[in-house]
């Protein structure tokens, strides 16, 4: 009896012990659209006979692990990149297949962190949520860390968070409102709102650095401005910390109807407990290892498609990165769930700015490196607007396609500027030299 309820765990089928309520419940922090991308074909490797049921289930978490997706054709991708590393191939061949193996990575991170949670309950489920939700921006932050690219760290991060709350948000209000013409599509206000307001604290935080150091006062050291950005980052990391308390406790009413939305699309688990552990151990360690490709090859790419690497890692990283959770947000919006769409773009942005940029800054100090959190004039005002123009685009709780058309056309205006204005990323001190060139 024992042995059979172990062999119904690690097939994610036990429900005697928990409802399906109960379950879902671990996917609050942050909805997640993964189970939208998977393939919905009986699984091909189940059919090879096998001896034993241990083989079984090793083949079963294969096919669920590495075929389950329609993100599946890029798997080829992986090897591809360790070859053209190894190999010799061009700088830019090695960018592109590893971006594209990003993107599939990304997929199943997502989706993994969904099994796992299946299992936890709601505390550790929304704290796994939170943590992994972001890990593929996470892991090439790190990356870019580790080589003292802070230029390419800020952008890619930047660009994660415009991302997010101008296209992926943009693109689904547009494709909601058409669809349903007919149907005034209405969401949580206060969900929304409650996203905005961390955004607005996160907006202000990196305005302060940058007003700082155009206060023209010469007194203002270079070591004062860095004490201001990790003073702001550790209030940004709690404010973020007092999100998740508010969001998995004190407030969940505000985000029950995401979880009932998530209930029509998967019932159980498709994965065991320690199986997906397993997956998303090796899952991650392989996006790291292929973030240090992206990230030591983007310069070079660069240089081959004649494309700015500003550009490159705030407009091309993050739409590729993230494309099947922005797959699913738009998803989403068609079947007139917009609460979950909003809780897939505001929700990354949010995690993004209030807990990855600042978590870069307290690890930089822990490393010894000077980061802060002065991503300069355009960028920081690019971020402010961009916040401010969604909040007014949210504030009313309904939507339509004009509103995602606005939004559309403003990440466009951003991605123009970066296209066209060019900031080395080779040191710290170049880019302030340039920043002082454009100034005078």
């Amino acid at each position: 009896m024992d042995s059979n309820r172990e062999h119904l765990l690690e097939h994610g089928n036990l429900k005697g012990e928990s409802s399906t309520e109960e379950v879902h419940h671990g996917m609050t922090t942050r909805p997640l659209s993964s189970s939208l991308l998977q393939n919905k074909s009986d699984p091909i490797l189940l059919h090879i006979s096998a001896q034993t049921g241990k083989f079984k289930r090793v083949l079963s978490n294969l096919q669920v692990v590495l075929l389950g997706t329609k993100l599946a054709i890029l798997l080829p991708t992986i090897p591809l990149s360790f070859v053209a590393v190894y190999c010799g191939f061009a700088k830019a061949w090695v960018f592109t297949m590893s971006l594209l193996a990003l993107t599939f990575l990304a997929e199943r991170i997502s989706f993994l962190t969904e099994q796992v949670a299946y299992y936890t309950g709601p505390t550790v489920g929304g704290l796994l949520n939170a943590t992994f939700g972001n890990a593929t921006e996470l892991i090439i932050a790190i990356s870019a860390l580790s080589q003292n690219k802070l230029r390419l760290l800020k952008y890619s991060l930047l660009g994660s968070v415009l991302s997010n709350l101008l296209l992926v948000l943009g693109t689904s209000l547009f494709c909601g409102g058409l669809v349903n013409l007919r149907s005034e599509q209405k969401f949580e206000r206060r969900q929304a709102h409650v996203n905005s307001l961390l955004l607005m604290l996160g907006a202000f935080c990196h305005m302060l650095p940058m007003l700082f150091q155009y206060a023209g006062d010469s007194t203002i050291t270079g070591r004062q401005a860095l004490d201001l950005s990790r003073a702001l980052s550790i209030i940004m990391l709690l404010s973020y910390v007092t999100y998740l308390f508010f969001q998995l406790w004190t407030h969940r009413t505000f985000f029950e109807s995401n979880e009932e939305s998530n209930d029509d699309d998967n019932d159980v688990a498709l994965v065991g407990f320690w199986s997906g552990f397993f997956w998303l151990f090796v899952v991650t360690i392989t996006t790291a290892w292929l973030s240090e490709f992206v990230v030591g090859t983007i310069e070079d790419a660069s240089k081959s498609w004649g494309l700015s690497v500003s550009f490159l890692s705030l407009i091309l990283v993050p739409i590729l990165g993230n494309a099947a959770e922005h797959a699913g947000s738009i998803i989403f919006a068609l079947k007139n769930k917009l609460d979950i769409s909003l809780g897939v773009s505001l929700g990354s942005a949010t995690q993004i700015a209030m807990f990855v940029v600042p978590s870069c800054v307290i690890v930089a100090w822990i490393m010894g490196i000077n980061m802060d959190i002065n991503f300069n004039l355009i960028e920081t005002v690019s971020l402010t607007l961009a916040v401010i123009t969604t909040s007014i685009a949210l504030q009313d709780g309904t939507s339509h396609y004009v509103k995602g058309l606005v939004l559309i056309l403003c990440y466009i205006a951003i991605g123009i500027c970066f296209f066209i204005f060019e900031t080395p990323m080779d040191d710290e001190t170049k880019s302030m030299n340039t920043h002082l060139r454009l100034k005078v």
